[in-house]
């Protein structure tokens, strides 16, 4: 993220290091400190100001929480909760945070 052609309000370039990074760096993503997990959360939230859809689709990597561990799920869901109950979040992100949670 620290390379020049990266950019904050490039759509394209944003998912693709950020999601490579929650679906094929699984080792980071899923570290046992939750550390890959709060960084994606602090993408979303950080994202969520600029373009709502790309944040949105960023918090469907959390989606899959329960397929995890409950050390894990701890986690994802505290992230989820997060994200949801941050102030101004917006109404697409809300809504895949909430889903997430009650599926």
């Amino acid at each position: 993220m620290s390379h020049p052609d990266f950019s904050w309000t490039n759509p394209n370039r944003l998912r693709s290091v950020v999601s490579i990074f929650a679906g094929a760096n699984l080792e980071a993503f899923h570290a046992m400190d939750g550390s890959g997990y709060a960084f994606v959360g602090d993408v979303v939230l950080k994202v969520d100001k600029t373009n709502n859809q790309i944040a949105a689709r960023l918090a469907g990597s959390f989606s899959l929480w329960r397929k995890y561990g409950p050390e894990r799920q701890a986690l994802m869901r505290a992230q989820l909760e997060r994200i949801k109950d941050s102030p101004g979040v917006s109404k697409d992100v809300y809504e895949i945070a909430s889903k997430s949670l009650a599926a």
